[in-house]
């Protein structure tokens, strides 16, 4: 048996080379390896705090672009980013893309299927009361109704759009960032903490349990959730594994180089399913794809490359 693994600074290890020390080298080789790990880590958190990432959008599939876009309109008080008829899919937010998330809506033909993982989005409006009554004399459901969150004084609700995807709506005081949260169920919490933090480079904003209703929350971002978008991960106690249909697709977050990004990636011990190159095909922006535990896909997308396609 040959144990052999790369130290720091490429010094390898050999557990053959001292036969009569078998049971020392083994435990050499495992210490060799964590210390690798750590190593790789450390590097991979440095290039992504000297990064500057932020998340740019969520993309969701839809079967009707204009009955979906009214209601972002009308209801939630979006607006339209970006049009894009040939395409068939739509850019909504609060801001402009240089600044801000934004929900992307493309149209398919195909049966939509959203899964029992993905959880919701979440907007902060000034009124969750008024924002709910206007919804159900249009013929919107409501799915949980206004009021304070048991135990606490926020008022939210909770609504299902056109589509069937569940948004939470949050009456705080005014933020710069209205699109707040995307909401995913994950089958091991602090697996994914672990993951979204050395991976992906953000930071455990806030992390709640709730043992009445069996379920804890991990708040994870590129700062604080009042003024910027979040992953809100759900553990649900003992549920392992969720199906993800085929509705919501991935979210964007901006990289100053996608190939260090896809390196550190790589470092950190995280999944590429797509190698730094164009999006899309020549002409698209740079960018690298990577996949959670749980199979949740982000894409790492060039900024610079972002900024000169949207300003077109």
């Amino acid at each position: 048996l040959v144990l052999q693994y790369p130290l720091v600074n490429n010094i390898s290890f050999n557990c053959k080379a001292y036969p009569m020390f078998s049971h020392l080298s083994r435990n050499l080789c495992v210490r060799a390896r964590a210390v690798t790990t750590s190593a790789q880590r450390k590097v991979s958190t440095g290039w992504a705090k000297q990064d500057a990432r932020r998340p740019l959008h969520a993309v969701v599939k839809v079967k009707d672009l204009d009955r979906q876009v009214e209601y972002y309109q009308k209801h939630f008080g979006m607006k339209l980013l970006e049009h894009n008829t040939d395409k068939k899919s739509a850019r909504l937010g609060y801001g402009p893309q240089q600044t801000n998330f934004a929900i992307e809506v493309q149209q398919i033909a195909n049966d939509l299927d959203i899964g029992t993982g993905f959880g919701h989005f979440g907007i902060v409006l000034p009124d969750v009361y008024a924002a709910v009554d206007k919804i159900k004399q249009e013929g919107g459901k409501v799915t949980r109704e206004a009021g304070p969150v048991k135990g606490g004084n926020t008022v939210i609700a909770f609504v299902e759009d056109p589509s069937g995807y569940k948004w939470e709506l949050l009456q705080r005081g005014e933020t710069p960032e209205p699109l707040c949260q995307v909401m995913l169920r994950v089958g091991d919490l602090q697996r994914s903490i672990d993951w979204y933090s050395h991976v992906l480079g953000m930071q455990l904003v806030r992390q709640r349990d709730n043992p009445e209703y069996k379920y804890t929350l991990g708040f994870m971002g590129y700062g604080p959730e009042e003024s910027s978008a979040v992953v809100e991960l759900t553990y649900n106690y003992g549920v392992k594994s969720y199906v993800h249909g085929t509705a919501y697709a991935h979210m964007a977050i901006s990289t100053k180089d996608v190939f260090k990004t896809a390196q550190a990636i790589r470092a950190a011990g995280g999944k590429l399913v797509q190698e730094p190159g164009p999006l899309g095909g020549m002409g698209g922006p740079k960018a690298c794809v990577v996949e959670d535990p749980d199979g949740w896909r982000f894409v790492l997308v060039d900024n610079h490359d972002f900024l000169t396609k949207i300003q077109k």
